[in-house]
């Protein structure tokens, strides 16, 4: 893994992080899938102008980015986000995004149980210890009375968005990566748009910081990191940059420390540190195995 591509990964990861905590700003003062429905339909139209502006053009995707668009638009935009954003309004941005962090070893189970990709011991121990660290996060959380349904919300959303991880590997193939990201959003913003009014009503308490907070989910973790996760991807790999997912309770916990003022319990930490060793583990274990070469005649 290059440099570029690191600095690529921390910078998605900061991006993608910070959307918990916007987003909770947002689903406390709004309803969760019309405001989701209304950011992908602005992310997605900036998304394809910007991208028609870069001389991208629809007419020049191929098949599997088109078949990304739909799976994209339906697994990482409708279902993950949808119910990541409806889970927020009762349970913590901090505890959402440890929860997103279990999403590379859902990557690396779904490839190695359905795919055929290989996994060597040392992954499945990797794996063993990912469930362990969740274990012990949900046991601390849940004896703190968070809420169980926004917690199988969070999970369902995680193993909704590995779909999409595994999916998306052949979408930055082919070029036209902006187009794909406007695209992809509007085929979320339209699911989301027929299902919301059958949940909710448009019911909001306007302030300020709900309209920061909107702006900024629209360009930053909107538009920037999903441009930034699709070129990734591209460059290592879905496995390799799944695992930049695991810094997300990292920054997640901080910024939402920093700007809601939630806390982190020593459960959490240990829970976090497992889970670490898990995904590295995982990743070793994915790691090709050095070639030997034979010895100078």
């Amino acid at each position: 893994m290059d440099i570029r591509a690191i600095l690529m990964g921390l910078g998605f990861a900061v991006m993608w992080a910070s959307a918990f905590t916007s987003t909770r700003m947002i689903v406390t003062e709004a309803p969760p899938l019309m405001s989701l429905a209304l950011r992908f339909a602005l992310s997605g139209v900036a998304g394809v102008l910007i991208a028609l502006m870069m001389g991208q053009t629809w007419r020049g995707l191929t098949r599997g980015q088109w078949r990304a668009v739909v799976v994209l638009g339906l697994c990482q935009n409708a279902l993950y986000l949808g119910l990541n954003w409806t889970a927020m309004q009762w349970i913590e941005a901090g505890l959402a995004s440890i929860i997103a962090a279990t999403m590379p070893l859902m990557v690396a189970f779904l490839g190695w149980t359905l795919m055929g990709e290989r996994l060597r011991r040392m992954g499945v121990a990797g794996l063993f210890l990912g469930v362990l660290g969740v274990g012990i996060i949900m046991g601390a959380r849940l004896q703190g009375g968070s809420d169980l349904t926004g917690i199988a919300m969070c999970f369902a959303a995680a193993l909704a968005l590995a779909v999409a991880t595994l999916t998306v590997r052949g979408a930055s193939s082919g070029g036209n990566v902006m187009m794909v990201v406007g695209l992809q959003m509007l085929v979320g913003s339209l699911t989301l748009g027929l299902i919301a009014p059958w949940f909710e009503t448009w019911d909001v308490t306007y302030s300020p910081r709900l309209v920061w907070a909107f702006l900024y989910t629209v360009i930053v973790p909107g538009l920037a990191a999903t441009w930034v996760w699709f070129l990734l991807v591209g460059r290592i790999g879905a496995v390799r940059a799944a695992t930049f997912h695991f810094l997300t309770p990292f920054f997640g916990v901080a910024v939402a420390a920093l700007l809601l003022g939630e806390d982190l319990g020593a459960g959490d930490v240990i829970g976090v540190a497992i889970i670490m060793i898990g995904i590295l583990a995982v990743q070793l274990s994915k790691a090709p195995l050095p070639v030997k070469r034979p010895p100078p005649s």
